[in-house]
């Protein structure tokens, strides 16, 4: 099993941020940078499948929006959730009032789905780090175990399977989701 590639640093954080960006994208994570792994199949389903059909809602209501790949910079760390949503009054804009480029706050849900080169505890702990800097709601899918672990401020995480409704944003209102949707999106036959 490969694990995401770690490059030992002394580089500061505006140091890092100066640097070019990679493929896969690059954490900073306590003075360390982190290479994530390139998505999979699975990985990219879900990916793709779950941010669309929160932005189906989120967007046309202007309620929240789901970004995939995200560069989140702030409390010290520059992380990129699979999928970072924002609460449409909270996404940052430029002096066009276009979407801005860098996003220096913690998304209001961060989701991350496990792909098979990544060390499960590396990613619980990014979601436990947004979680106690500002974030709301954040979700570790894996798609191995065909479970949810949800995240909340100030509880315990639970995790979710079947036909478990999964907890979402408040904003999103009456939107159920339940763990086997998320997962049927991988059957392709």
């Amino acid at each position: 099993m490969t694990l995401s590639s770690q490059v030992y640093s002394h580089l500061s954080l505006d140091e890092f941020l100066q640097l070019p960006e990679t493929k896969p994208a690059s954490e900073y994570i306590n003075g360390r940078i982190y290479q994530k792994p390139m998505p999979q199949g699975k990985h990219s389903r879900i990916q793709t499948e779950l941010s669309s059909k929160i932005n189906q809602l989120g967007t046309s209501q202007k309620i929240a929006l789901a970004l995939t790949e995200l560069r989140c910079t702030f409390a010290g760390r520059s992380l990129v959730p699979d999928i970072a949503v924002f609460e449409w009054s909270r996404l940052p804009t430029d002096e066009d009032g276009e979407i801005a480029n860098r996003f220096e706050s913690y998304p209001d849900w961060t989701i991350e789905i496990l792909s098979p080169d990544q060390a499960p505890n590396r990613v619980i702990n990014k979601i436990i780090f947004c979680i106690n800097h500002g974030t709301k709601l954040g979700w570790f899918i894996d798609p191995n175990d065909k479970s949810v672990l949800v995240f909340q401020p100030n509880q315990l995480p639970v995790v979710k399977y079947d036909t478990d409704i999964l907890t979402v944003l408040d904003v999103l209102g009456e939107w159920q989701i339940k763990a086997a949707d998320i997962f049927s999106w991988l059957k392709v036959k």
